[in-house]
Order: structure tokens, then C-alpha cells, then sequence
């Protein structure tokens, strides 16, 4: 069955950045009308957040999650995102991402605001530098160099793509999370707080909407000579998974079929069984 976007406010036009032959054509899409709930939810959770805090940004990974957090941003405004985007560079991501976030930005006309650490690398203390181990490189490159962002622009409120089903960290989270000025997790008046639209998602959603909407993603996605990422981060500790899904019809059976978890490939979980949530816990998406 044959299923076209939902909403006619906004269909957005084609990227340069789509490869068609990656999706399914328009004529053979799977019924995926399931989605329309998902979207209207985070169409609304975005307009609130927008109604409700001046000055509020966008996190944008680059990942698939992001991307389409963005796509969804700019259906809820009419086809502009009304609002900057962020992303703390650690110099250390997969070189096809910097490539991927430079030419999205300027084909989508989208406000980049970027971070980086710069004292963190003034010491040498990071992992490939062998003077961090690979969390507490996360801890200073991206933790400390968010909060370092968020601090020099003033953010009230920040949008992550992050969704319940990644982590059973992420399970525990709220659409909207109070922190305090540490930014850990707290109720208390007047505090920071990370807005996540895409809780209720899964990650075959998230590949199933990109199919429907045509959405560009990075290409690492997309199995090359036996392998593909199934997550997005720094190169020295994200790997990628035994593949050969070229397109997204593949990737969303191979996901259908598999019991691996999706943050499997990513080395800086696996110091330690509660390495994600200290990460978190201090202040990490």
C-alpha cells in the first residue's frame, strides 16, 4: 500500500543530499500511517517548547535521530527552524558527519551554533591523546563542552533527539527535564531543562519516517563493502556493525531481526556497566 507524507503544510523539498536509490519508491511505500501520531506529538512538543522559552536551541548531532528532529522542526514552522542549531564538535567525529552538517546547514539555511571544548585540547587530555579514558574523554568533550555552549549563549532550554528505547537510561527521561544548575536532574524553580520530542519513537520509526519523508542522513548509514553504522559519535570509539543493508528497507528488516542493542558499537558504554548513566547523571544529553 502506497502511503504519502500526511500533513500538506509542509512536504518539504528535495535535498541534494538524498540518494533516491537508498529509499523506496514513492509508489511501493509500505503502509506507514502509523507514523502520523508520532509526528503530530513532536510537532506539538516543539511548538510548545517554542511558545513557552525565549531562548532555546536545538542540539543537532548529525545523527538519524537529529535529522530527523530537524526535519520535524522545520514541518512544525512552516519550513523554517526558527531557532539555532547546536553542535559541540570534538574533532574526533566520523569525517563524512563534518561534511554531512556543513552542507545540510547551508542547503537549509539553519542558524549553526558550534562548541568545542578548546581547553580540554590545550592540555592534550583526551582519549586518542592516552590521557583520558574513553568516558572521561566524553565527559570533557562533549558533557563539558555542551555545558560550555549552553552557558556562553545563554540557552534556557535545549532540544535533544534522544529516545526511550536507545538506553534504560534514556527510559527514565521525561519530554520535559528539569536540571539544576549542575545540571543534574531536579525539580527546583527556574532551572535549565533538555526538551525531547522523540521519546515515543522507536529506531525503526526513526528509519521508517526517513523512508516516508526522504530525509537526508549521513551515507555511513548504508552498508559499504560488508559494513554500516548503526550509531553515529566520535570515530576512535564508535564501530560499525557486520552489514549489507544498502538501503533503508534493509536496514529497517535487519532491525526487525536483530537483538543487538543499538549503542552496542559505541566503546565508551562498555567501560563499565553504569558508564552511560554517569554520563548522564553529570550532565551528558
Amino acid at each position: 500500500m502506497s502511503t504519502a507524507p500526511s500533513h500538506n503544510f509542509f512536504e518539504g523539498e528535495a535535498s541534494r543530499l538524498v540518494e533516491t536509490s537508498r529509499y523506496t519508491p514513492r509508489q511501493e511505500l509500505p503502509d506507514y500511517s502509523h507514523l502520523d501520531d508520532l509526528e503530530a506529538r513532536s510537532i506539538y512538543i516543539l511548538r510548545e517548547a517554542f511558545n513557552k522559552f525565549e531562548d532555546l536551541a536545538m542540539l543537532w548531532s548529525i545523527g538519524k535521530d537529529s535529522s530527523v528532529m530537524l526535519w520535524l522542526a522545520r514541518k512544525a514552522f512552516f519550513g523554517h527552524v526558527p531557532f539555532p542549531c547546536a553542535h559541540v564538535d570534538t574533532r574526533y567525529k566520523i569525517p563524512e558527519m563534518i561534511e554531512f552538517r556543513d552542507a545540510l546547514a547551508k542547503e537549509w539555511g539553519l542558524e549553526m551554533v558550534v562548541g568545542t571544548n578548546q581547553a580540554a585540547f590545550d592540555r592534550g587530555e583526551t582519549y586518542p591523546n592516552g590521557k583520558a579514558t574513553r568516558v572521561e574523554c566524553c565527559s570533557l568533550l562533549k558533557r563539558d563542552g555542551l555545558q560550555d555552549l549552553i552557558a556562553e549563549h545563554g540557552y534556557e532550554s535545549v532540544i535533544l533527539g534522544i529516545r526511550r528505547d536507545e538506553d534504560g537510561t534514556r527510559a527514565k527521561e521525561r519530554y520535559f527535564s528539569p536540571r539544576n544548575q549542575q545540571f543534574k536532574t531536579d525539580f527546583e524553580p527556574g532551572t535549565h531543562l533538555r526538551i525531547h520530542p522523540l521519546l515515543h519513537w522507536t529506531e525503526v520509526n526513526i528509519w521508517e519516517y526517513i523512508d516516508r519523508e526522504r530525509i537526508p542522513v549521513v551515507p555511513v548509514y548504508f552498508a559499504k563493502n560488508g559494513r554500516r553504522y548503526r550509531s553515529l559519535g566520535c570515530a576512535p570509539c564508535t564501530f560499525p556493525v557486520v552489514s549489507e543493508a544498502s538501503n533503508i528497507g534493509e536496514i529497517i528488516n535487519e532491525l526487525k531481526n536483530t537483538k543487538v542493542s543499538e549503542r552496542s558499537t559505541r566503546a565508551q558504554d562498555q567501560e563499565g556497566e553504569d558508564a552511560f548513566e554517569r554520563l548522564r547523571a553529570s550532565g551528558y544529553m
